[in-house]
């Protein structure tokens, strides 16, 4: 009889220096998991050994890795890929990467008074742009990307919470983000779905103030029939999509719909698909723009 592997939840914390990694460690912490600071990517397969020796006292690790460690950072990959290979564990490493846009992360250094570990006698945007195509690599083989230039520290701990809190949690989800473009594309998104050539509610007067959350305007946004046909060809896009990302292992998948500023149509479609999805997968819909400008376009 084949003896059942041990089934280990491993979370690589790395990302931009200035990004709340620390936050994300204490965030960690406090949902039981085993962290360790600054290990050094070489030492992983000796951590390893050590879990498969804890009788299963350790069966969520979270781990932070980062320029601290950079004079091993050359491992990184080459350990990674080598976590499945443990004889008596089951092992489910997942990277998370946090990142912020340049000029918060100049503003968290300017208010701490620190210098950037890749310029420590330089600017901090030079370190910033050094450390950003050092990592370029890295984020793109991460499966969790976390943008926290618009996050408080509670938010970042929310979102941590949401995403790896429950022990049954979900092999897959997908969150549904509605945003307005002229606040920037959310940079953690894996799709962006432009629905600006809607017709727009914000110019009809007694809507301007509402949003896509109420019936009098996701309504009239739903009634054209350029939405309905948007909206025939996006949801056959992605029930054929979201399979196919699951089927390579993403735990999540982040899906930015955006309109101009993020209050009325894309409000409306991202709850559209929200309630659609639901019935198939676990969907988080979220609208990070929605309070923004009330009293404008």
């Amino acid at each position: 009889m084949t003896e059942q592997k041990e089934d280990i939840q491993i979370v690589i914390i790395t990302g931009m220096s200035g990004a709340g990694k620390t936050v994300a460690v204490q965030s960690f912490e406090d949902l039981g998991y085993f962290c360790v600071d600054n290990l050094p990517p070489a030492l992983i397969p000796k951590f390893i050994d050590l879990i498969e020796s804890s009788g299963g006292k350790m069966n969520k690790v979270a781990l932070v890795i980062d320029l601290r460690g950079r004079e091993f950072f050359d491992h990184f990959f080459e350990v990674i890929d080598k976590l499945g290979n443990s004889s008596n564990l089951h092992l489910n490493p997942q990277v998370l990467f946090l990142d912020a846009k340049d000029a918060k992360l100049v503003q968290r250094y300017k208010e701490t008074r620190r210098s950037h570990p890749l310029a420590p006698k330089g600017l901090p945007l030079e370190g910033i742009k050094a450390e950003r195509e050092m990592l370029e690599e890295l984020k793109g083989r991460a499966q969790q990307i976390i943008d926290t230039t618009d996050l408080k520290p509670i938010q970042l701990r929310e979102k941590i919470s949401q995403r790896f809190s429950t022990e049954e949690q979900p092999l897959f989800s997908v969150n549904l983000m509605s945003f307005g473009f002229k606040y920037g594309i959310p940079i953690d998104a894996d799709l962006v779905f432009d629905v600006r050539f809607l017709p727009n509610p914000h110019y009809i007067d007694h809507m301007r103030p509402k949003t896509g959350l109420d019936e009098e305007v996701s309504s009239y946004v739903l009634k054209w029939s350029e939405t309905q046909q948007f909206i025939e060809k996006l949801r056959d896009l992605l029930v054929y999509m979201l399979p196919q990302y699951k089927r390579e292992g993403k735990s999540q998948l982040v899906v930015g719909i955006g309109c101009t500023g993020g209050k009325h149509r894309s409000v409306t479609l991202a709850e559209y698909f929200g309630e659609y999805f639901s019935k198939e997968y676990v969907v988080h819909v979220s609208h990070r723009d929605i309070e923004k400008g009330k009293d404008r376009h």
